[in-house]
């Protein structure tokens, strides 16, 4: 991918990453985050998957399959955001390079830009909340998967963690240039929520997984 085309899901690992280490301005953290949420989801689909169809596992087979299909999805959304990313950053690029030289012009370049601001911090709050949605399922499969995948949960609920904090950093980033006091409030008081939240799921997920053993199904 030494030139910027396709998809992020069209592109292997390789060209990926050397798209991302090149000097382009995309993809960049938005995309990498959103990339390292689909990791994370497809490690909870590979967990899920190594436990399907196992007798010892199966009194939790409608909470596998519910996690099955929400993993796969939330794969692809993540990868459709990091694309999602790669867009609004260009549309607040285009605005922000609009001429401005008449007042007019200036209060059209003004208006895009907020308006595409919007949109470059509306995205990676999107990557937060889907993150949120796959961590408490991650915490709800501790301890009701194949043991021998265990760990893959643990990284799999730490990657979650560091997409949705890197994708705050870049929700809180664009908040200016929205100048909007009241939707910067509500963003960033659902990002706090929502990271505490995480972080607490985290925590429980790792302390279970370290525990070890087997949980009741969530119906008992």
């Amino acid at each position: 991918m030494s030139e910027q085309v396709g998809t992020v899901s069209d592109s292997s690992l390789d060209g990926f990453t050397e798209a991302l280490a090149s000097g382009r301005p995309t993809p960049g953290g938005g995309g990498a985050v959103a990339v390292a949420g689909a990791m994370a989801a497809s490690l909870s689909a590979m967990v899920v998957r190594l436990s399907i169809g196992r007798p010892r596992y199966e009194q939790h087979a409608e909470l596998h399959a519910e996690a099955l299909s929400a993993s796969d999805s939330a794969r692809a959304q993540f990868l459709e955001l990091a694309q999602e990313d790669s867009a609004a950053y260009a549309a607040f690029r285009d605005a922000r390079s609009m001429a401005h030289e008449s007042e007019a012009e200036e209060q059209a370049r003004a208006a895009a830009s907020r308006q595409a601001a919007r949109l470059a911090a509306a995205v990676p709050l999107r990557i937060v909340q889907l993150c949120h949605r796959q961590m408490d399922l991650v915490e709800r499969l501790a301890g009701r998967t194949n043991s021998a995948a265990a760990s893959d949960l643990d990284v799999a609920a730490l990657l979650l963690e560091a997409t949705a904090r890197g994708a705050a950093a870049n929700v809180l980033v664009n908040l200016p240039a929205v100048e909007d006091e009241g939707y910067s409030a509500a963003s960033t008081a659902e990002l706090d929520q929502r990271l505490r939240q995480i972080q607490g799921a985290v925590a429980r997920t790792r302390e279970r997984v370290g525990r070890g053993g087997q949980r009741e199904p969530e119906s008992a």
